[in-house]
């Protein structure tokens, strides 16, 4: 017997599995995000993204967003589903990118349906996945007791199951829209996966496993030149840490909810020039702090994760350079919007670092935040990039503005800061809560790097970042005769 007229994608996977495990809900929401992960991977590789004809993909999935890598957002086709006030406006027409230049004009279309407030969908998290080669449900619910059970499907008929169930929603609440999201999941053949399919997606999902300590010292000796410091992570998750990652959630989901219909009403061509302006300024505020709710995510998850394997897996080699390019302009927005200057010193050629692109923009952008945040307006900062051996050095270096003409003999004060809880710090002079150091040392070794903080007299607080340099291969055999 349903719990409601329709059944939720839970009751759907329940029929046709003999089993559905409960279990915390911690241990099911991180079973939910390394799948996520996995899907992530498996879209790049199966879909040819690298190709300028890559094959587009249809995604249904409460809430937005799931996946972060620009390169593969550009050939999803997204429908996001919400229980928050829906904004008729956000149904406009779907148009996929058919070439290269529609996608790096970011003219892909998204569509925003409302659930209703009684339905159970609204307290599941779901994500169906249509492609040419493989269809897919995952679904993340809660059960009354509060517990959570996590479950996915490659099987086409229950892939159908599951959308004929969304189906029948988009009937109740928009039946004008229905037909024409029926049409586009139909170009898509309910084929049984190719085997190859199904185990790639379990070597990715088992890469986002945790590993034991025993063997991070030599994976680490063998894919670095420089030693990293082991992390104390807690094996049982801490009250407060839960909560941040349930706040950073909750706060994440409506403001992707604002950001999507803003931007589809910045694609309306009939705007007024000062609303699309002030739409825009919507746009920049709401992915700021989206990503701002993606860093204390990201904190709170590795405090509770067992090992850093799940962090470390996506490390690549990467041009530094291309980061710095998107970076910079936003360092300095956040410069300029608390009468701060900026200098940034960077060498013509920058050699290959190893670390993960998305979340370095992100570490970074937060960790010059929270620097500009501490400073007193009129300050100027440095910022200078300089090769160290085997490393590249970033280094963030305050000059402050001081009312004392004889500045030499000024010594500087660190900003009061207050701890909250195990992650996150309060300074009362700015009313800004942050990560703080231990946490953000974490965020930047997840991604390959190291954060050293020093204080010193007429300059205040000196950051420097390090990361490593890409190690050949010759490089690596040395390391394993050392």
């Amino acid at each position: 017997m349903y719990e409601w007229i329709l059944p939720s994608l839970s009751e759907v996977l329940a029929e046709s599995q003999s089993t559905m495990v409960e279990c915390s809900p911690a241990k099911a929401e991180r079973q939910w995000r390394m799948s996520l992960a996995a899907t992530e991977h498996l879209l790049i590789e199966t879909l040819g993204i690298t190709s300028p004809c890559a094959s587009p993909a249809l995604i249904l999935a409460a809430p937005a967003p799931l996946f972060s890598q620009p390169a593969l957002t550009q050939n999803l086709q997204t429908v996001t589903f919400t229980a928050k006030p829906f904004n008729p406006l956000a149904l406009m027409p779907f148009q996929m990118p058919t070439t290269a230049t529609v996608a790096e004009e970011h003219s892909f279309q998204e569509a925003v349906l409302p659930l209703l407030p009684a339905d159970p969908l609204v307290a599941e998290q779901f994500c169906l996945v249509f492609t040419g080669r493989f269809r897919l449900v995952l679904i993340l619910a809660e059960r009354k007791n509060g517990n959570k059970i996590f479950s996915f499907s490659f099987d086409p008929q229950i892939v159908q199951q599951a959308w004929r169930a969304i189906g029948a929603r988009v009937m109740l609440t928009n039946p004008d829209f229905c037909a024409e999201l029926d049409g586009l999941v139909q170009q898509y053949s309910p084929v049984a996966p190719d085997y190859r399919i199904t185990a790639q997606f379990s070597q990715l999902l088992l890469q986002e496993l945790p590993e034991p300590e025993a063997s991070k010292d030599w994976e680490t000796a063998t894919s670095f030149p420089h030693p990293q410091p082991s992390i104390p992570n807690s094996q049982h998750p801490v009250p407060d840490v839960e909560l941040l990652q349930a706040f950073a959630h909750e706060v994440r989901t409506p403001l992707t909810t604002i950001r999507t219909m803003t931007r589809l009403l910045l694609k309306r061509r009939d705007l007024p020039t000062g609303v699309s302006d002030r739409l825009k300024i919507i746009d920049h505020e709401c992915t700021e702090q989206i990503d701002r709710m993606e860093l204390l995510f990201k904190a709170a998850e590795l405090e509770t994760c067992a090992s850093m394997k799940a962090a470390n897996t996506h490390l690549t080699p990467m041009s530094l350079n291309q980061v710095l390019q998107q970076s910079i302009p936003r360092w300095q927005q956040a410069a300029t919007r608390r009468n701060l200057t900026l200098d940034v010193v960077v060498p013509q050629q920058l050699p290959t670092v190893v670390s993960n692109p998305t979340m370095l923009d992100r570490v970074l952008t937060g960790l010059m935040e929270n620097f500009t945040r501490s400073l007193p307006a009129g300050s100027h900062i440095q910022v200078q990039v300089i090769p160290a051996g085997d490393q590249l050095k970033l280094q963030l270096s305050p000059h402050l503005h001081c009312q004392n003409t004889d500045a030499a003999n000024t010594s500087v004060t660190p900003p009061i800061r207050k701890a909250l809880g195990q992650l996150l710090m309060f300074q009362p002079e700015t009313g800004t809560i942050s990560l703080n150091l231990t946490a953000t040392k974490q965020l930047f070794q997840a991604i390959g790097g190291k954060l050293i903080v020093r204080q010193r007299p007429q300059y205040g607080e000196v950051l420097t970042i390090f990361l490593p340099l890409e190690v050949s291969h010759q490089q690596k055999l040395e390391l394993r005769k050392n």
